[in-house]
């Protein structure tokens, strides 16, 4: 049955087209055993790394809270298998720095249940008493920018929120996940939608979903409130639709300020892996110990959505789904416009990883040691970029170093890094690349 001729296709100006490549959208979601040792970074997220409550050499069960929020902006963590405290130390991390971690020795005997629990009754609790659960619950944003959730949903007390916009896009080349999600774990997710309606007080929410996931918005549609209170739009499959300024315009038709943020105009944006988990976690009583991963690409036999516990390594993981010579492979977290390459296997699955894709690195150092030409004013950036930039421009000012030019003429600070510009210039400048160093750079000066 085709069913989108129910919705309203709706997009935003410019972006691109890449191949889709989710080769593993109809595959049911898979359980990955237990790795021998989990690592547990003290820092899985924006803001302040959490802080032990646990000791070397003490026993735990999976589910237990290890370590507590170190204030508003941080989250705890959770213990994802039954095991002893072997280590707290410094272990390296995706992002290069090693960072304090909590390892655990995994005990064989340890089950997929999770036996640390305090059930909740969600329909006694108040729009606070929401927020210090979802904080209690140790999550954050699953869609990878790792964001405490009990952050986002706090609106400042001088703006009144009109819509809960559920991000269902998944754009990103290759990540299936959040459309398993939402096919498998329908119910979880309408159930942490209406957590979420109650901690923001919006009356209404609406749903964003990519039209190339009919049998998300059919699972979907089939269960919404009579109400109205819930709705479904369909988005053109575009990227980057899934970033929350692009559905936010796609699907309400409402512009966010530049620099500002989605509660400026009435809306909270979240991810719906985030809102399930919610859905299934909150009246539990229960912390996040593990998370659905796209694990695919070209170097992988067994590629699939898998529930992985949080901690698991990264070498577990793909030895698990069937990658041989690892060696030889590129390793991105994430989707392959925005995602990160690992330099060690040891590093762990963490609470942001959505996707890990595995790739010949033979085929990824020919492509990124292809030659780089002087820009030829072509204009392709400019037409792709979601935001209205001018990427060509800012490049030109990057190479002359320019870096305060770049903030305070050209809205440096608008770019969100998605690639686009890179994706389409024929003259293979690395743009987005440049904009992170600069960035980075006026970050440093803004600090001194």
């Amino acid at each position: 049955m085709n069913i989108l001729p129910f919705f309203r296709r709706k997009s935003f100006a410019r972006g691109v087209h890449p191949a889709g490549n989710k080769s593993t959208a109809g595959m049911p979601i898979r359980r990955m055993p237990f790795a021998p040792r989990m690592t547990l970074p003290l820092a899985q997220h924006i803001g302040k790394p959490a802080v032990p409550i646990v000791s070397v050499g003490q026993e735990v069960i999976r589910g237990q809270l290890i370590a507590k929020a170190d204030g508003f902006m941080s989250v705890p963590l959770h213990a994802p298998v039954d095991g002893v405290v072997e280590a707290i130390e410094l272990r390296p991390s995706a992002r290069g720095p090693w960072t304090e971690s909590i390892v655990i020795r995994t005990y064989e005997a340890s089950t997929q249940e999770v036996r640390w629990a305090e059930p909740r009754d969600m329909d006694a609790l108040t729009p606070e008493g929401i927020i210090k659960a979802v904080q209690e619950s140790g999550m954050v944003g699953l869609g990878g920018a790792a964001f405490p959730s009990h952050v986002k949903l706090t609106v400042p007390k001088d703006r009144q929120i009109h819509t809960l916009m559920v991000n269902g896009c998944e754009c990103e080349p290759y990540l299936t996940c959040d459309h398993r999600m939402m096919v498998e774990l329908t119910d979880d997710m309408l159930t942490g939608i209406r957590y979420a309606m109650r901690a923001v007080g919006a009356p209404k929410a609406v749903i964003g979903i990519e039209d190339n996931k009919p049998d998300a918005v059919e699972a979907i549609r089939r269960k919404l409130p009579a109400d109205g209170s819930i709705t479904v739009e369909a988005v053109e499959t575009k990227y980057p639709q899934g970033a929350e300024k692009m559905l936010i315009k796609s699907a309400l038709g409402l512009e966010v300020p530049a620099g500002g943020l989605p509660s400026q105009i009435g809306v909270v944006v979240n991810n719906v892996g985030t809102l399930a988990m919610l859905g299934r976690l909150l009246p539990a009583g229960q912390g996040l110990t593990e998370r659905v991963v796209t694990v695919t690409g070209p170097g992988i036999a067994r590629p699939g959505d898998y529930w992985v516990p949080i901690g698991t390594p990264m070498r577990h993981v793909l030895q698990w789904a069937g990658a041989k010579d690892v060696t030889e492979r590129e390793i991105i977290l994430g989707g392959p416009m925005m995602g990160q390459a690992v330099a060690s296997l040891d590093v762990p699955v963490t609470k942001g990883v959505s996707g890990i894709l595995v790739f010949d690195r033979r085929d990824i150092e020919a492509e990124s040691n292809r030659k780089s030409y002087a820009c030829i004013k072509c204009g392709e950036c400019v037409n792709a970029c979601p935001m209205g930039l001018n990427p060509s421009m800012l490049g030109m000012l990057a190479a002359g170093r320019e870096y305060d030019l770049m903030g305070s003429n050209y809205h440096l600070g608008d770019c969100f890094e998605c690639g686009c510009c890179t994706y389409v210039c024929p003259s293979h400048i690395p743009l987005v690349q440049q904009f992170r160093v600069a960035k980075g750079i006026l970050r440093e000066r803004a600090v001194a």
